[in-house]
């Protein structure tokens, strides 16, 4: 391999041959760098998945009251379901329940308009007002920029705690610390005790946290809830479907509906919606994987076809090396030696215009659907060495074949 003699022999005939070596380099490199390409995309699309539920738990599962579809024990459709605090506490006794919060819908329900009047002296905005307990922390995955997130003695004593998105922060305080100080909400005055920021859009951080239970009592909510969320730890797609079965059977025992009606108690999973998603991706990653070995298979099949016919073409060459002395090893590695260059400098080459790529559509597109595509060095490096393998291989076998050949029979070869 380090014979300098062997070396110039490999140059002079990728020289003499600079056509069909740009083909060969040409067919190995796209291979390669469709492979990383595609990988890194589907990388990028996994990271695009993750990304999309950043803002929710992925483990988490939603079970809102509505309006019953079918008929139950003498009750008609279209009855109004309400729950309570104590479907809240039915269901933190549930095994399998792992954070658990209620929410109570202030001015009519989730998305029927939870904004409310929000002040700090001449300061006035409208800003969503999210009754929860504290558990909630574990669903909105927020991060506490200043202060802290609600405590169980903010629910025990019904303290007039709330914590503010940094919009409102900004808004309100401008640059002054806002945690200890009052702003008054629908009338009613709390005091701030955090700020949350939130990975997303603005809107989102647009938001405030109070108790559940100091606003079912300053806003006339009685024990009433709209919603119940929870976390179900690490539960398989099929354990969390059997803990939300339990759960919406426990509230159609208490409210009188039919626990077969989807309409009753919608449920949101976020476990199974990350379940299929994931399955989609890997249907996808799979897929572009194959894809991408399929044209790097290709561009080997072309070295091996290149090597052979470089075999043929040099038949009386060899003939004359061994006749003079050249031993089966020495003609081997030679043309060994061409098929590992060739597949290593296009490989190297197809390994950094692919990481180029990635990076140029990591600054070009931005979109939720795609998130970092990029690839592990460590696999562009071992696709790449498995490259110069094969392309070892693909020289192995002619070459294997021209160390066989009688001199006497190469020297006639035209």
């Amino acid at each position: 391999m380090f014979s300098l003699d062997r070396w110039m022999e490999v140059l002079d005939t990728i020289r003499r041959n600079k056509l069909r070596t740009a083909l060969t380099m040409i067919s190995v490199a796209w291979g390669i760098f469709v492979l990383v390409f595609l990988l890194g995309l589907g990388r990028g699309l996994d990271n695009g998945l993750r990304h999309a539920f950043r803002r929710e738990a992925t483990n988490g599962i939603w079970i809102s009251a509505n309006k019953t579809s079918v008929p139950y024990a003498g009750y008609d459709v279209g009855r109004k379901l309400v729950f309570d605090n104590r479907d809240y506490d039915r269901a933190r006794a549930t095994a399998g329940v792992e954070h658990l919060s209620g929410q109570y819908f202030i001015k009519g329900g989730q998305f029927g308009g939870g904004e409310m009047k929000t002040q700090r002296g001449a300061k006035a905005n409208t800003f969503a007002v999210n009754a929860v307990h504290p558990d909630a922390y574990y669903l909105v995955n927020v991060t506490i920029d200043q202060g802290r997130f609600l405590d169980s003695g903010d629910m025990a004593q019904k303290r007039k705690s709330i914590v503010i998105g940094r919009p409102v922060r900004d808004f309100l305080f401008g640059k002054e610390d806002p945690t200890g100080q009052w702003i008054v909400v629908g009338g009613v005055p709390f005091q701030v005790v955090g700020v949350f920021s939130k990975e997303g859009s603005e809107e989102e951080e647009r938001a405030m946290y109070i108790p559940v239970a100091t606003a079912q009592l300053a806003f006339h909510g009685v024990d009433h809830l709209g919603m119940l969320e929870l976390t179900v730890g690490d539960a398989n797609p099929a354990e969390a479907k059997a803990i939300t079965d339990k759960l919406v059977a426990q509230l159609a025992e208490r409210h009188n509906f039919a626990p077969t009606d989807p309409q009753a108690a919608r449920v949101h999973s976020n476990v199974e919606q990350f379940e299929r998603f994931s399955a989609l991706f890997f249907m996808i990653s799979a897929f572009v994987v194959v894809i991408g070995l399929g044209t790097l298979a290709a561009g080997v099949v072309g070295v091996s076809n290149i090597m052979m016919i470089a075999v043929k073409e040099r038949t009386k060459e060899i003939g004359v090396r061994k006749a003079i002395g050249a031993t089966p090893g020495s003609v081997i590695m030679m043309i060994i030696q061409e098929a590992v260059f060739l597949t290593a400098l296009a490989g190297l080459t197809g390994l950094s215009l692919g990481v180029a790529a990635l990076g140029g559509i990591d600054s070009a597109v931005d979109s939720e659907f795609i998130k970092n595509p990029s690839i592990d060095l460590r696999i562009g490096l071992l696709a790449t060495f498995g490259l110069i393998l094969a392309g070892a291989l693909a020289g192995y076998f002619p070459a294997r074949a021209a160390a066989r050949v009688n001199p006497i029979h190469a020297l006639r070869d035209q």
